[in-house]
């Protein structure tokens, strides 16, 4: 398929680029980019959650109290998770979240994504610029101009140049990443896509595998 190609000031530039209809115009699978986004937010876990179980906390293994004619239950440690400073009954431990899923799987999921973001009209393409110097105002006014100042916007460069990255760091809606970098979640979650020409060149090289 053919899009417009825009420059920085917003305004068509004259030229077209041909996106790959393989990547950019299939019928988005949505159980695909489901386990994909699953998958990437499992990662981010760190699982590092531990609480001390019976037998691990500190305290006397002696018998409390005699076994009968108490009047109460039965007891047999100060360890007990009845108890204010005993264990914890099947508490959490360090554990890996991450799931395994197929390459295939994981690029199906990454045409769906882009594909359904294409279909939304979300995607723009633009040429390939920099900045002279790092300006939190220009990136503000280029984004204005494509018109995405005011939402989500996930700009994907071929290369990532320093002075536009220090641009839009402090931008909170704003998200960088290089086309060979991108997944089902940062391209589900960025609002409108704004992808260079050399960012595209990089997704179809990279999903073309």
């Amino acid at each position: 398929m053919e899009v417009k190609v825009y420059n920085i000031q917003g305004q068509e530039t004259g030229r077209t680029v041909e996106l790959a209809d393989e990547i950019f115009g299939i019928e988005p699978n949505e159980h695909a980019m489901y386990l994909d986004v699953k998958r990437y937010l499992a990662a981010q876990r760190q699982g590092t959650h531990k609480a001390k179980e019976r037998s691990e906390v500190a305290g006397s293994t002696r018998k409390i109290k005699r076994q009968k004619g108490t009047g109460t239950a039965r007891a047999g440690s100060i360890k007990n998770p009845l108890f204010r400073g005993g264990g914890r009954v099947f508490g959490p431990r360090p554990r890996d979240y991450r799931i395994k899923l197929n390459k295939k799987l994981k690029q199906l999921a990454r045409k769906s994504a882009l594909s359904y973001m294409m279909k939304e009209g979300k995607i723009k393409v633009i040429e390939d610029f920099t900045l002279e110097a790092p300006k939190t105002k220009e990136m503000v006014k280029i984004l204005d101009n494509l018109q995405a100042g005011n939402a989500k916007a996930l700009l994907v460069l071929g290369d990532v140049d320093k002075n536009v990255y220090l641009s839009s760091r402090n931008l909170p809606l704003v998200k960088i990443v290089r086309g060979s970098d991108l997944n089902t979640y940062v391209i589900l979650n960025g609002g409108n896509l704004l992808i260079s020409e050399s960012g595209v060149a990089q997704i179809e090289q990279t999903l073309k595998k």
